[in-house]
């Protein structure tokens, strides 16, 4: 693959990470997005915004493996806290209440 053709791909994959990004960012804030427009009818049941973000999840977990198997640079844009969660693949309580950098943890005081 030529430098230019790995930029591209890169230039593109660093879009799609954003847009990844973005979709998981809005399902945990319970913000509209496409998949809402799939399953309208599914908006009243409570279990519809766990898996709203599951499967925003899923869809910025794959395309990180895609670009790591592509050999592409993906950590440009998310936080050491996203990082490590992303790469533990493991969609828990931790990372819907930890990922957005803003919300730092409070230091532990020492007795």
């Amino acid at each position: 693959m030529s430098a230019v053709e790995k930029q591209d791909l890169q230039t593109f994959f660093q879009e799609k990470l954003e847009k990844a990004k973005v979709h998981f960012e809005r399902a945990l804030d319970c913000k509209h997005t496409e998949f809402d427009n799939l399953y309208p009818y599914m908006n009243e049941q409570p279990q519809f915004f766990w898996y709203k973000r599951y499967v925003a999840w899923s869809e910025l977990l794959t395309v990180v493996k895609l670009a790591e198997e592509l050999q592409l640079e993906w950590k440009e844009g998310f936080s050491v806290n996203q990082i490590t969660f992303i790469e533990g693949r493991v969609l828990q309580g931790k990372v819907l209440d930890q990922w957005h950098p803003e919300e730092k943890e409070v230091p532990q005081l020492e007795e």
